[in-house]
């Protein structure tokens, strides 16, 4: 069984009889409403854009109507501009307001009221089409026919927050490519009422003004712009009722304020809807839809989009542009200075390596050096020997030369026996080993090669070169070792040539010093350790030094020989220090003669240095 439906009282109704019967029913709610809650004043702030003379005359009908639907209440209507209009809200001074939409949202951010209707105009009769602005220029200006050609040029507006007034035209020139707030065009505000901005355009002092659409037919009808001086710029051409530059947005709102009774405002709404049209073909209807406002308010980022200004690349540039700038210079002078160090380490890196290089290359030139001095000096020794070397060497020629020729005249004789000749041939091949070995010993200590580093032990390092001595000079000094060095601790790493160098200058100084004074006392060498070192003393038996030759002793080409170079013991004392250790003059404790003495590290266990 379908559904009954219920049908209005008004459908029985002759249709002219309808719209008065809901007025009648308006007006007996309101009735009702006033007798249950007694009489009261309501107070009405306005926002008086013509002035607070303008204001009266504009909404005195709407206030005597209102008072009318509202019995019992008296309406108090107040004149205010854009900020006393926020103060009122703010000192609980008013309970409803009437403004337009931008003031609206702008307040109902701020304080939080809320719009009960919206006022519509008779050509749209579409609340969300019914405020717009219009610039104004003289007609006589050819030059103006675009809002592009408003560049560079003065335009005249009530104030910078006002919204048909000035913030819809800011909208429209920021959509053709213009910006009031760097200058294009440069922005002139006059104050309220608007007329000022006819004002300013008419006497020369802006290019051109923004109104509030069909405020200019106005003036023009009650005479107070004389006709055709003033024309519209870029009117639109689907607005055909007034001159329109701007889109149209939702009409003026009548609001409630926060505290105020909501059975009020429903009692104000209902006698809103019940007014017919004023003179001017005004009348109110339900809340229009004010995003679009919204929406223009984020695209000039003001009202309750003011943060965004606060928050976006450009107003963060211009709050903090000097700590910007300055990071940046900061930034750039790191970089520099990294730059700059990195160059200067680069360039300190290629002198140090070309420095290293250098001083290999001096110390290859310097070892080279020393090895050739080395060398020299082995060399001067065996010069200085030479005549006892030829003595050593004639002997044992000779005994091979006498036993061949006792060889030669048994066999003439015929009395060479087999046992003759094997005793001949024993002594001439004994003879030749002795040569060869002395031979064989020179060249040895002769040669040139390089530094080697090896554990030596210095006992025989010194038996060796007495030996060697002893090869060389057939009346060489007896050489006395004392030898206190303990088993473990006898060794030492060096090169042995170089060490028999130094022991071999060393008994030949001493040598020397005893043949001078004529003393044929053995040359005393003493071994002993201690603190992880080895030291060895020479000491001869000849006239010794006075404290101040002692001090000259290792200079280079300083000697007490009449035919000496001066570079023996400067040498020596090279070398030691060269292994670490230290060469030294000094007077024996007993008796004549000088000591000199050297010492060097023990060699650790295992310890060695290739060549």
């Amino acid at each position: 069984m379908p559904a009954c439906r219920r049908t209005p009282f008004s459908a029985f109704l002759p249709a002219s009889l309808a719209p008065a019967l809901g007025r009648c029913g308006a007006l007996l709610l309101l009735g009702l409403w006033a007798a249950a809650a007694g009489a009261a004043d309501i107070r009405l702030g306005v926002l008086a854009w013509l002035g607070s003379e303008e204001a009266e005359v504009q909404w005195k009908p709407l206030v005597q109507e209102l008072e009318r639907r509202l019995p019992g209440h008296r309406i108090q209507l107040r004149q205010y501009d854009l900020d006393e209009l926020s103060q009122a809200l703010q000192g609980g001074e008013v309970e409803f307001v009437v403004t337009n939409p931008g003031h609206y949202v702008a307040l109902e951010a701020e304080h939080g009221i809320s719009r009960i209707a919206t006022q519509v105009s008779a050509p749209s009769q579409d609340p969300a089409h019914v405020v717009g602005s219009a610039v104004v220029v003289l007609e006589r200006r050819r030059d103006l026919r675009r809002l592009e050609d408003l560049r560079g040029a003065t335009l005249a507006a009530v104030a910078e927050d006002a919204f048909g007034g000035y913030q819809l035209i800011w909208a429209e020139l920021l959509r053709h490519g213009l910006d009031p707030e760097q200058g294009q065009p440069r922005p002139l505000f006059t104050g309220f009422p608007m007329p000022r901005v006819v004002e300013a355009v008419l006497r020369g002092e802006a290019d051109a003004g923004v109104l509030r659409a069909c405020l200019l037919e106005r003036l023009e009808r009650e005479g107070t712009v004389p006709p055709g001086r003033l024309r519209v710029l870029s009117p639109r051409a689907d607005v055909g009722h007034c001159g329109v530059t701007s889109t149209l947005y939702p009409g003026w709102a009548f609001a409630a304020a926060r505290g105020t009774d909501p059975a009020l405002s429903r009692a104000v709404l209902l006698a809103l809807l019940s007014l017919p049209a004023d003179e001017g073909g005004q009348t109110w209807s339900v809340p229009a839809d004010y995003h679009p406002v919204h929406e223009l308010f984020r695209e000039l980022k003001i009202g309750p989009y003011a943060f965004l200004r606060e928050t976006g690349w450009d107003a963060l540039w211009h709050r903090y542009w000097p700590w910007a700038a300055g990071l940046a210079l900061l930034l750039l002078g790191g970089g520099l200075y990294t730059l700059r160090v990195e160059h200067l380490v680069q360039r300190r890196t290629r002198e140090l390596s070309s420095a290293l290089a250098e001083r290999h290359r001096l110390e290859a030139t310097l070892r080279s050096g020393q090895e050739q001095m080395d060398h020299l000096s082995r060399l001067s020794i065996l010069g200085e020997l030479a005549g006892t070397l030829a003595h050593e060497l004639n002997q044992p020629l000779a005994a091979i030369g006498n036993y061949a020729r006792s060889l030669l005249r048994r066999q003439q004789a015929g009395n060479l026996t087999p046992e003759a000749l094997q005793q001949a041939a024993a002594e001439i091949a004994s003879e030749s080993e002795r040569a060869a070995g002395i031979l064989g010993g020179i060249r040895a200590f002769a040669r040139k090669r390089s530094r080697v580093r090896q554990p030596c032990d210095l006992a025989q390092l010194v038996r060796e070169s007495a030996d060697l001595l002893r090869g060389i000079q057939a009346k060489a000094p007896a050489i006395a070792l004392e030898d206190a060095l303990p088993p473990g601790g006898r060794q030492v790493l060096a090169d042995p040539l170089q060490l028999q160098q130094v022991l071999l200058n060393l008994f030949k100084n001493a040598w020397d010093a005893q043949e001078a004074v004529g003393s044929d006392a053995p040359i005393a060498v003493s071994l002993s350790a201690g603190e992880g070192r080895c030291r060895v003393a020479v000491r001869d038996h000849g006239g010794g030094l006075s404290p101040e030759l002692q001090q000259r002793l290792f200079e280079p080409f300083f000697t007490t020989k009449p035919d000496g170079l001066g570079l023996g013991l400067s040498i020596c004392k090279t070398i030691i220090e060269a292994h670490g250790g230290e060469l030294a003059a000094a007077a024996p404790a007993d008796g004549p003669g000088l000591v000199l003495h050297f010492s060097l590290p023990l060699a650790a266990d295992g310890e060695s240095t290739p060549p």
